[in-house]
């Protein structure tokens, strides 16, 4: 099992999984096919969980992360997924556009990345892409093609996102309360064919949510900086050449990122490089490795400051990072 997470709960339902952690890459590994990263953000112990009910053709899953997280990656070749934001301290950003009202957060076979907030809480569906493009077919819907292969914010028709959220509610209050009912395939069919009728009604409604041009343009000048901050390898850059590079200034540089990822650009490099130190620290089994080492690989010259804010960061020193994975080896 690895450090950081809880065994998965043993539940009667076969296809029910449900999973706790307190490190954020234990989190991802507890998300099974989901091909994503997370990087934590804001600063604090980290508590995540994640549930999972399994149906036929369908995954209906809930999500709760603790802290701020950049997600990216995957949800799996030929994946469809809705997503409805349930709660949290703050915005959820999607490509430069935060979601609100009826709108819902839509990924099919593409790409993610998007930043969520603290105390967030995300529920959905999801399922194969071939499924929805089949269903369509058969009942003679056309599919919104605009927001086909990418992670998009979507506006839809109020009424069937609210019907699917009444849904989810009520599928999570079941799991809490008496989850053996989804031992009856009967129960899960019908669960199934209740969640598909509403994905179907919803999908004709979906137009892309439009961020404007300016949100676009922000995007674009935080993928550049990010891009860069994420290339810099072992040398840490400072704030004036990111801005030279991106032609910004410091001032529209935090701007952007604040609108778009929620935080400043150096809070959120100095987040991306200490996540990184963690994982090294993690795979970092042998006595011949440091946290000095680590430290200096990814640009932290000044070590007590660097201690001060991985303590800080991750509610834990450096030092008990490397010791736990070394008796874990």
């Amino acid at each position: 099992m690895p450090l950081g997470a809880t065994p998965p709960t043993p539940d009667p339902a076969a296809g029910l999984f449900q999973a706790s952690s307190t490190d954020v890459d234990e989190h991802c590994a507890s998300l099974g096919r989901w091909r994503l990263s997370y990087d934590q953000i804001s600063a604090g112990a980290f508590r995540g969980g994640f549930t999972q009910l399994s149906l036929p053709r369908l995954e209906v899953f809930r999500e709760i992360t603790s802290q701020q997280v950049r997600q990216y990656g995957q949800l799996g070749a030929d994946s469809f997924g809705i997503g409805l934001p349930w709660r949290g301290d703050g915005e959820v950003n999607c490509n430069g556009a935060s979601v609100a009202g009826a709108q819902v957060i839509a990924c099919v076979d593409a790409e993610v990345d998007m930043c969520t907030p603290k105390s967030f809480e995300l529920r959905g569906v999801v399922a194969s892409a071939a499924l929805i493009e089949e269903l369509a077919a058969r009942l003679d819907i056309e599919l919104p093609r605009a927001v086909w292969h990418q992670l998009r914010v979507i506006e839809m028709a109020q009424a069937p996102v609210a019907r699917l959220r009444a849904h989810l509610a009520a599928i999570h209050e079941t799991i809490s309360t008496a989850p053996e009912r989804f031992d009856d395939p009967a129960v899960g069919q019908a669960l199934e064919d209740a969640l598909l009728v509403e994905i179907m009604d919803m999908l004709p409604t979906a137009r892309p949510s439009d961020p404007g041009r300016s949100a676009a343009a922000r995007k674009r000048t935080v993928d550049r900086a990010r891009a860069l901050m994420h290339g810099s390898g072992d040398r840490s850059l400072s704030l004036l050449e990111v801005c030279k590079a991106v032609g910004a200034s410091p001032r529209k540089l935090g701007y952007c990122f604040q609108e778009v990822v929620g935080t400043s650009p150096m809070h959120y490099w100095r987040a991306m490089r200490l996540n990184r130190v963690r994982r090294d620290l993690k795979r970092a089994s042998g006595i011949e490795s440091s946290v000095y080492d680590v430290a200096v690989q990814h640009g932290f010259w000044h070590f007590s400051q660097f201690s001060l804010d991985y303590k800080r960061h991750f509610a834990e020193l450096p030092s008990q990072t490397l010791r736990r994975a070394r008796l874990a080896a």
